[in-house]
């Protein structure tokens, strides 16, 4: 059996929101004879619904259904089994993907997006929402087979698509990329505000690992790449599933050997080096705005800043 996950030794990072699970995924259960059946004909089974990406909501938790109270709908995957110790240990839990929102499960307006509740959310339920989340995304994008171009079928619990006509088998897809807090010399944080975003929301810098290259390797080229800054000895802290739609979040934190920092003008907008002070100062009066609460960039600046950016920097923090 998986070990849970709340046995793990946590990084510097600490448990972030997007990260805590309390259920075992139950792999070795996922090629069993007409598991998918067998779980739906059970009335012990718990029904995760979401559709377009939102799932029915009561009070701070996830509305878990039972099979009797919603049709099958035509993608359906077992994200695995409740640890023990919880209320509901030992059940069962499917992934339902339903074409639009179903009253019967809950009113419109309790049906929420993982980013608007996750925060609120416990170990369990963020753990299921993001595995929900995230492999619901992988079965919208690829119902097809890149090979031949037929049609696939579910298989192994729905953590696999295969092509009925070539028997090609195709898993969801992960994509890494990485995250960081780069510190120079007088202690100050580098942010960057992305041409996608307002001109006013700034964050750490980020970007995806590309084939053949090792991590370290991409923060140090993609911390060049966007600001022309050369930095050194990255050092991980910790990791996040970013599910939107398929990324794990790398999060690292480097020294700079150069300061002068130049945007690229391509995905960077503009590049600002921020004191403690500044920085809390532009947040608490709205001239910026950073990473939400649940985003492992969050994590980064507040880890560098020594506490959560609504209380003022103390002089004793390093």
């Amino acid at each position: 059996m998986t070990e849970p996950l709340r046995t793990l030794v946590l990084p510097p990072l600490g448990s972030l929101p997007l990260s805590r699970a309390d259920s075992d995924r139950d792999g070795e259960a996922r090629t069993s004879k007409d598991l998918l059946d067998l779980l739906w004909a059970s009335p012990s089974t718990r029904v995760l619904a979401l559709a377009g990406g939102k799932a029915p909501i009561e009070g701070h938790a996830l509305r878990l259904a039972r099979t009797s109270e919603l049709a099958r709908p035509a993608v359906l995957v077992y994200l695995g089994r409740i640890n023990e110790g919880a209320a509901d240990a030992g059940e069962r839990v499917l992934l339902a993907v339903l074409p639009e929102e179903d009253p019967a499960l809950a009113p419109a307006g309790d049906w929420l997006g993982l980013r608007e509740i996750a925060a609120s959310l416990d170990a369990r339920d963020a753990g299921l929402f993001v595995a929900a989340a995230a492999v619901a995304n992988w079965h919208s994008t690829h119902t097809h087979c890149p090979r031949c171009g037929a049609g696939t079928e579910l298989r192994d619990g729905g953590w696999v698509r295969q092509c009925p006509r070539d028997q090609s088998q195709h898993y969801p897809r992960t994509d890494p990329a990485i995250i960081v807090s780069v510190i120079d010399d007088d202690d100050r944080l580098l942010l960057g505000s992305a041409m996608a975003w307002p001109e006013d929301r700034y964050s750490t810098l980020a970007g995806f690992v590309e084939p053949g290259e090792s991590l370290e390797a991409a923060v140090i080229r993609e911390v060049g790449e966007e600001s022309g800054i050369e930095i050194e000895s990255p050092e991980y802290l910790g990791s996040q599933p970013w599910p939107f739609p398929a990324s794990l979040m790398l999060g690292f934190t480097a020294r700079a050997v150069t300061t002068d920092a130049v945007p690229d003008r391509d995905e960077m907008r503009s590049l600002r080096w921020f004191t403690r002070a500044e920085l809390f100062a532009e947040v608490r009066e709205g001239r910026i705005a950073v990473a939400g609460g649940v985003s492992i960039a969050r994590a980064l600046i507040e880890r560098w800043y020594g506490g959560p950016l609504d209380e003022e920097p103390s002089e004793a923090r390093p």
